[in-house]
């Protein structure tokens, strides 16, 4: 059976929030990456989700709730903190994982006690969110491993004949999946995964923001990760994906001493005047690098690319989440000059 593509219109919104209510999956629009919501209660459902997206059962999935006040009915400790970034950041892209109650399934939180709560500010999700009256567990709508998807068209691509239904709520806004943080005290916070809340925003409300080493180094196998994107190699395209730190000038030596048949660069906005190579630019910024990122590694499995070396980008602020993506998509395979 074909994948329904639903429309950002009201009756449209209210068919979808009626097939996660009836157990069903659905790919919808958030501020970050589309998700796959289904109701994170049912298990059934649950498991529909790891199943389309042949995602590892280890990896917890993110609750998503129309208001952080709801946050109650499905934890069973909310710290005082919890409530002050609450006030700054929701809605918005922060998951704060706290320990879980009975109402979220062990199949839902990936065998852990805890939780990763979220509060999209997307209004079709939001509306969806409500008119379900499902919490709703929503990873991303891609299949597992590759890279996230930003548009209904990426979903469609990747989950046609999965799933139910998706809603196209147009591209999304910051590109990247929610910074995912837990806590570490009473004004403490560890970021487990970066996103678009900063560690310099986190820090205008906590005493100290931990960044944990996981984000920049390798997970080994059998450890347990509280967050998603921790553990296995993620958001890869099928292309081999090479990062590099360096100059423009180091860069281009690199790839021409490499170059040949399916060998591209991905590059900032504005290096690619006289970049004599195959190329696609991810834009000028961190906050377009992340808006941008998904999409090109997507483009460049559809223009046949089979080997990329990309400039690496900032750490500083949200470059950060994107620096974590690219790490990963390479599988940890830096070069350094």
């Amino acid at each position: 059976m074909d994948t329904l593509l639903l429309k950002n219109n009201i009756d449209d919104i209210r068919y979808a929030a009626t097939l996660i209510r009836d157990g069903q999956v659905v790919g919808i629009p958030t501020e970050t990456v589309y998700g796959l919501g289904a109701d994170a209660s049912n298990e059934e459902a649950v498991r529909m989700v790891f199943a389309a997206k042949g995602r590892p059962a280890d990896n917890p999935l993110i609750v998503h709730l129309a208001d952080f006040s709801d946050a109650v009915k499905y934890t069973s400790a909310i710290p005082e903190l919890a409530h002050k970034l609450a006030e700054r950041f929701c809605p918005g892209p922060l998951t704060m994982v706290m320990p879980k109650n009975e109402r979220i399934p062990m199949v839902t939180s990936g065998g852990l006690d805890t939780v990763g709560i979220r509060v999209p500010s997307h209004p079709v999700m939001h509306s969806i969110i409500e008119l379900s009256g499902c919490a709703v567990a929503a990873p991303s709508a891609n299949t597992s491993g590759y890279p996230s998807p930003t548009s209904a068209e990426h979903v469609m691509r990747d989950m046609n004949g999965k799933i139910a239904a998706v809603v196209d709520g147009g591209q999304s806004e910051f590109g990247v999946e929610s910074t995912v943080i837990s806590f570490d005290g009473e004004d403490a916070v560890r970021i487990l995964r970066p996103g678009a809340v900063t560690r310099e925003m986190l820090l205008e409300v906590c005493g100290e923001v931990i960044i944990d080493p996981a984000i920049l180094n390798e997970v080994g196998e059998g450890a347990k990760v509280a967050s998603p994107g921790m553990k296995y190699k993620h958001y890869s395209p099928k292309a081999d994906i090479i990062m590099v730190e360096s100059s423009l000038a180091d860069f281009a030596e690199l790839v021409g001493d490499n170059y040949g048949d399916g060998v591209y660069a991905l590059v900032f906005d504005g290096d690619e005047e006289g970049f004599p190579y195959r190329h696609l630019t991810y834009g000028a910024d961190s906050s377009m690098q992340a808006h941008w990122l998904f999409q090109r590694l997507r483009e460049l499995d559809d223009i046949g690319a089979e080997k990329v070396y990309v400039r690496a980008p900032s750490t500083d602020g949200v470059g950060l989440a994107v620096y974590n993506r690219l790490i990963r998509a390479a599988g940890f395979e830096v070069i350094r000059i």
